[in-house]
């Protein structure tokens, strides 16, 4: 009997992926805490840090990382060009949307966050294991191919060109505080001129199991920042970890999108960059 393909959407809810638990082209990686994943995790799921999707630089704290560091990635994935992979955390979204991004800078894009993540999973009752899987290599693993990533990513010198020119739509997630300056994460603090701010988490609806609000309120509340989701934005925070969500919302919005990993970690800690402290204009 042929195994009948996945057919899952860049969001999925808990239901949708119970259908395909046991799904052999189904991965399922889980950036949860280790003390949570030790706990529980979903059936099959593969553990992951979040230091195994980035690079530091003396400047840069999460960058996307190097040739041997996306090798090592896809083994410890054992990911084949024939899975389907589905992510969840237990932070709202926003590590599971780093790898997401990360796979789509290598061009895997057979990608899923699992809205509301493991608090989903446990509010809809859904089984749970502490058993880790023993498993066989895949035979034939995901080539690495980082020619895809300038679709994705935007970097410093080009990010640069684009705002001293103003022609460049940008969305600061970080708090409040980072972006006014008022919370010092570099050597300097403050924003990228013309950026808009949204925070990351106000998105999650933290009465329903830190699972995305409906995208009509999300999209009129960017609206009412004065974005234009018709135009190009690059998503920053200060390492690419909270904008990892922003990057799955504006997918989701089918909003042309890259993120800048270089990130404020970069911006802020560069002497030559330029800075704004204090509120958005409007």
């Amino acid at each position: 009997m042929a195994v009948p393909e996945i057919n899952l959407g860049l969001l999925i809810e808990p239901d949708e992926l119970l259908a395909y638990l046991d799904h052999p082209q189904l991965r399922i990686v889980d950036l949860s805490r280790s003390s949570v994943y030790e706990q529980l995790h979903l059936a099959h799921a593969y553990a992951l840090r979040p230091a195994q999707l980035i690079r530091q630089e003396e400047l840069a704290t999460g960058l996307l990382p190097d040739q041997a560091q996306l090798e090592a990635l896809i083994r410890h994935l054992n990911l084949s060009p024939s899975h389907h992979v589905v992510v969840y955390d237990d932070e709202g979204g926003a590590w599971a949307g780093r790898l997401i991004w990360t796979l789509h800078c290598l061009g895997f894009t057979q990608t899923s966050l699992l809205n509301g993540g493991i608090h989903a999973w446990l509010g809809a009752g859904l089984p749970t294991t502490s058993e880790v899987d023993t498993v066989e290599p895949v035979s034939h693993l995901y080539p690495v191919d980082t020619s895809h990533a300038a679709q994705y990513q935007i970097q410093y010198n080009e990010l640069r060109a684009l705002i001293d020119s103003q022609s460049v739509q940008l969305w600061d997630c970080r708090t409040h505080d980072e972006y006014t300056g008022l919370r010092l994460a570099a050597r300097r603090g403050g924003h990228m001129p013309g950026a808009l701010h949204f925070e990351w988490s106000t998105a999650l609806n933290r009465e329903n199991h830190l699972k995305l609000h409906p995208f009509e309120r999300t999209q009129h509340r960017l609206q009412q920042l004065g974005f234009r989701l018709d135009q190009p934005v690059i998503v920053y925070c200060q390492s690419h970890h909270r904008s990892g969500l922003a990057y799955i919302l504006a997918r989701l919005l089918d909003w042309p999108v890259r993120a800048y990993d270089g990130a404020w970690s970069e911006w802020g800690n560069r002497l030559d960059s330029p800075v704004i402290t204090g509120e958005q204009p409007f």
